[in-house]
């Protein structure tokens, strides 16, 4: 039984591994509520200034979660105080109701482009804020409590040329 779950342990941690991978990161959301105005904020440093790196937003969503689609303001600031800031959309469902991501049970992790072929050419540290966005249709005012969110990260891998 011990050789089995060290087998299991070991298959487990090389499979995971990514070699491409340079920073991951995740901020867990409270009971799995985010609320409007609440910014999950990412910090990194120390990126090679020639290579060009793919940025991720990660999200693990719940049963809770009562959309087909999530809106997020992203904020991506350099090392030089420039900022670039955007209104993403990404499709969580398919129109049957199925969840997008991958996941057993009813945590579903959607893997979300957010930059592609970034070069840092700044040294320093590199800052990433995201917010959610979500409002319902009609409504001028946005949800103050988006309930189903239980994790937000965010994940760099080098560009593979």
């Amino acid at each position: 039984m011990r050789n089995s779950l060290v087998s299991f342990l070991i298959v487990t941690l090389l499979w995971s591994c990514n070699d491409q991978m340079v920073f991951s990161e995740y901020e867990p959301l409270k009971d799995g509520k985010w609320e409007m105005g609440d910014t999950v904020q990412f910090e990194f440093s120390g990126m090679d200034t020639i290579s060009a790196y793919n940025m991720f937003i990660n999200i693990r969503n719940d049963d809770k979660f009562p959309f087909s689609n999530l809106f997020l303001i992203t904020e991506f600031e350099a090392p030089s105080g420039n900022t670039l800031k955007d209104t993403l959309e990404y499709k969580m469902a398919e129109p049957t109701g199925e969840w997008l991501g991958k996941g057993f049970g009813s945590v579903k992790e959607n893997k979300l482009w957010f930059q592609e072929n970034v070069v840092f050419p700044d040294s320093g540290v590199y800052k990433v804020n995201i917010s959610h966005a979500m409002r319902k249709n009609g409504d001028v005012e946005g949800i103050h409590v988006l309930d189903g969110i239980t994790d937000v990260g965010l994940e760099i891998e080098k560009s593979i040329p």
